[in-house]
């Protein structure tokens, strides 16, 4: 199995595991990170709504624990016929500790719908570079 491959087995794997009580929308997310290692998140949702945080929060957050530095590539999984692509706080987010060409791999309970490079879904963005 490609790296790829198991990018996408993993997002698509985290979905059950998400707390969305409110939304009953479950989102998973992997990263592969400069060391060739997979970190996975999941939306939390919160009563208080803007409490909450998104799987790819929660992915950014175990790649960095464990060391990473940059995401090569993310996979997002959501169910539904309309792609579930991040958000524009977690395009932000992604952004952070990508180049513009990290690839985002979008998908659903069955596998990738929709490749993007973070360039695509931000473009012109501001980040790291812009302060020094």
């Amino acid at each position: 199995m490609s790296k790829k491959d198991e990018l996408i087995t993993a997002a698509i794997a985290a979905m059950p595991q998400a707390y969305a009580p409110y939304s009953q929308f479950q989102v998973g997310a992997a990263i592969l990170d400069d060391n060739g290692d997979i970190h996975q998140g999941v939306n939390v949702e919160n009563a208080a709504y803007p409490q909450g945080a998104c799987a790819e929060a929660g992915a950014i957050a175990a790649m960095v624990m464990a060391g990473g530095k940059e995401i090569v590539q993310i996979a997002v999984a959501g169910r539904g016929e309309v792609l579930c692509t991040p958000c524009g706080g977690c395009r932000q987010r992604i952004r952070e500790f990508a180049t513009p060409q990290t690839e985002i791999l979008v998908c659903d309970e069955e596998g990738l719908r929709k490749s993007y490079q973070i360039a695509d879904l931000l473009p012109d963005s501001f980040g790291p570079d812009n302060l020094r």
